[in-house]
């Protein structure tokens, strides 16, 4: 199996910017996946503020299928 969401541009610090949802072919930027995961529709990631920016995380577990990056 594949993973849900791929991480599909990065800034220049290193911090994800775009996402990829390969079941839905959807591509979301940060902002709009942060507001999907507070949605409830990516059930196995959530949000943590990073130096004061919302930022998306894959909840932590052994499955490397739905790590970001």
């Amino acid at each position: 199996m594949s993973k849900r969401v791929t991480v599909t541009q990065e800034s220049s610090t290193g911090r994800n910017q775009q996402f990829h949802d390969n079941y839905t072919k959807a591509d979301m930027t940060r902002a709009e996946f942060v507001k999907e995961i507070q949605n409830g529709n990516y059930e196995n990631y959530h949000i943590r503020d990073l130096n004061g920016i919302k930022t998306p995380v894959s909840n932590p577990d052994k499955s490397h299928n739905n790590n970001l990056g």
